[in-house]
């Protein structure tokens, strides 16, 4: 594990950039999964899936029934787990263990928001630390924009309801999909606040500690979109080409990376996560009311490079300079509350 990065921001043009330990690849496009899941299967080399998913996904839509075809016409269906519920609890994780291993599985498939591919994560860690093997693979196929599929880091809810984390470079999924077409039944409400959660992290990278400048160039690219196609997305759901733009712009978001020193997000997603967890409702519709005061705040407190960073973003958003950089952050931060 790395250490927490306290040391104050340095010069952007040095820095560095590591590739993530798992990450074989990323398949993207409508209707994409039919193929790109049966290529992953071999690069990975296994032979038999766990599929976790939610309840909701599994029970009143088709896309699980889609993956599970896909695996049975490969022979590679092991069983499906639904029992992952919304901020992940503990005893959904031990029960995913016991479906995992009673079917010989080597491999898990996630289906659907943060819940699910933390909950893998979960379960995955888990299966380690029991059997001190290596960490068994991930395939990821979104459904929302929460970005769960690119960290390192999963979180679940303990026997207390208290959210807890663990993290290795080992968690992150092995392969990742990215098929518009499977996001069509994903409720709006949901869609949109996992879209506001995208937004968060692209603005907290632009002034994470150790993120490299071409990262956070593409944190700009992530911004414009998500300010140009969750409007458009909403307007019109059905549209599949808006939302694949959203799932990579969601990629862009948390671009896979391995940082020289650890450092957390930032104030926004950290309290987001205590919001979550202690009150229930979809965590990410929290995320509304954290990020732009934190972009406020950097306007008052944050480090000259932080600031030229955020106010940046005004240039990709085709909107005008306010002549002075603490002004320009704190229009970035009423652009984020509108």
């Amino acid at each position: 594990m790395s250490t927490l990065d306290d040391t104050p921001p340095g010069d952007s043009l040095s820095g560095f950039y590591g590739w993530t330990n798992t990450l074989k690849g990323i398949y993207y496009g409508p209707g994409s999964v039919k193929t790109a899941l049966p290529k992953l299967l071999q690069t990975l080399g296994v032979k038999k899936a766990l599929v976790v998913t939610g309840r909701t996904l599994h029970e009143k839509t088709d896309v699980v029934r889609r993956v599970e075809s896909i695996l049975k016409e490969h022979d590679a269906y092991g069983a499906t787990f639904f029992e992952i519920g919304e901020h992940t609890p503990i005893a959904g994780i031990r029960q995913g263990i016991k479906v995992f291993q009673e079917n010989g599985c080597d491999v898990i498939v996630a289906v659907g928001g943060g819940s699910p591919v933390d909950g893998s994560k979960a379960i995955l860690y888990n299966i380690q630390l029991e059997t001190g093997g290596p960490t068994l693979k991930q395939i990821s196929i979104p459904t929302t924009l929460s970005a769960a599929e690119y960290s390192i880091g999963a979180g679940f809810t303990n026997d207390a309801g208290e959210k807890v984390a663990v993290s290795s470079q080992d968690l992150a999924p092995a392969g990742i999909i990215l098929d518009g077409e499977l996001t069509l039944p994903t409720p709006e409400r949901l869609w949109l606040s996992t879209g506001i959660r995208s937004l968060d992290h692209a603005v907290e990278n632009l002034y994470r500690p150790g993120v490299s400048f071409p990262v956070k160039q593409l944190m700009y690219a992530a911004l414009k979109d998500l300010f140009h196609y969750l409007p458009a997305s909403k307007k019109d759901p059905t549209n599949v080409e808006y939302r694949q733009r959203l799932q990579i712009a969601s990629w862009m978001s948390l671009w896979p990376m391995k940082l020289e020193r650890y450092s957390a997000l930032g104030i926004s997603h950290s309290l987001g996560h205590k919001l979550g967890a202690s009150l229930s409702p979809c965590l990410t519709g929290k995320k509304c009311l954290t990020l732009a005061p934190t972009v406020v705040m950097k306007a008052e407190v944050g480090s000259e490079d932080d600031k030229k960073w955020l106010a940046g973003a005004l240039f990709y958003l085709n909107e005008a300079s306010t002549g002075s950089l603490d002004g320009d952050v704190l229009k970035l931060a009423s652009l984020i509350n509108q």
